[in-house]
């Protein structure tokens, strides 16, 4: 659950390799590109699999950076909160987040289709759960931290704000905005918008909503409980919205139609599909395998 918010001062791209039928996102030319590590088994991106350039870090927000933040990501252990400024505290599953995906998980990601963008990717788990399974996927977050562990577990990933360009920008067979991450930037309108920027026509968009009934835009900051309650960086921009209010907001933009809702044990989600072409959003019947990766593993069509 990262808020993928920040300036860049500067641009990594990003260029997987077309395969099997599956149309690849692709970024600008990139010759010359210096090769990164990241995949399944692995590999490095310029195996094939995708390009990079190499380019500095952009700078997330403060608690992005934090040694909190980033010990709780490289240990998989919290406690850590998001503390509005009444005091209300909203804990961080950071346990759930550095797991593997679980039972849940894999059911939203059988529903994908296509290229996968797993926006504030968080430790990884999607990311190298869709890789494992052969799909072309991009995980995105400002958190170095997260970042490095995404990769660690065999995903591939940028630290980028979704804000700012990215690669394959309107390529996308899905985006993912999981683990709360539909709050990013604190609004949620403005994040749909630019969800529908990055999906191909007629791409699906998967968010998990909040559990409650609400449509809350606030301003929180980063809790280490573990030090006193020490507060971490500036407040940041966050939403939390539930389903409901999430189908309201996007039956008032003329981008979106809902394609589907559900609930998996405590956790709720919505499925949302760009008006430009019509599918379903059941899972799909085969999947793509990069060109350059053999999958650890197999899933059942």
């Amino acid at each position: 659950m990262t808020p993928a918010s920040g300036p860049t001062t500067a641009r990594r791209t990003w260029r997987p390799a077309a395969s099997d039928g599956e149309r690849a996102p692709q970024g600008p030319p990139a010759p010359g590109d210096e090769s990164v590590t990241g995949g399944a088994g692995g590999k490095t991106i310029a195996d094939g699999a995708a390009e990079a350039v190499s380019a500095d870090a952009p700078q997330g927000p403060a608690w992005a950076v934090s040694d909190p933040y980033a010990t709780a990501l490289r240990t998989g252990r919290g406690p850590l909160y998001l503390r509005r400024t009444d005091g209300w505290l909203l804990p961080l599953e950071v346990e759930r987040w550095c797991a593997g995906a679980d039972a849940v998980d894999s059911a939203v990601l059988d529903r994908c289709e296509g290229a996968v963008l797993d926006v504030g990717c968080g430790p990884g788990r999607l990311v190298a759960e869709l890789a494992a399974r052969g799909r072309t996927v991009l995980g995105v977050d400002v958190s170095e931290a997260a970042v490095t562990r995404t990769i660690t577990v065999g995903g591939q990933a940028l630290r980028r704000s979704v804000f700012d360009p990215l690669p394959g920008e309107g390529r996308w067979g899905t985006v993912l905005l999981m683990d709360g991450n539909i709050g990013i930037g604190g609004d949620p309108r403005a994040l749909l918008h630019r969800m529908g920027q990055l999906l191909a026509p007629g791409g699906l968009l998967i968010a998990e909503t909040d559990r409650l009934d609400l449509d809350e835009r606030t301003r929180v900051q980063v809790v280490d409980v573990a030090h006193g309650r020490a507060l971490i960086g500036d407040p940041f921009p966050w939403a939390r919205i539930g389903t409901p209010a999430l189908l309201r907001l996007a039956d008032r933009a003329v981008e979106w139609r809902a394609e589907a809702q559900w609930t998996a044990g405590d956790r709720r989600f919505v499925a949302l599909r760009t008006c430009t072409a019509s599918s379903s959003a059941e899972p799909p019947k085969s999947r793509a395998v990069i060109s350059s990766q053999r999958p650890r593993k197999t899933s059942a069509d």
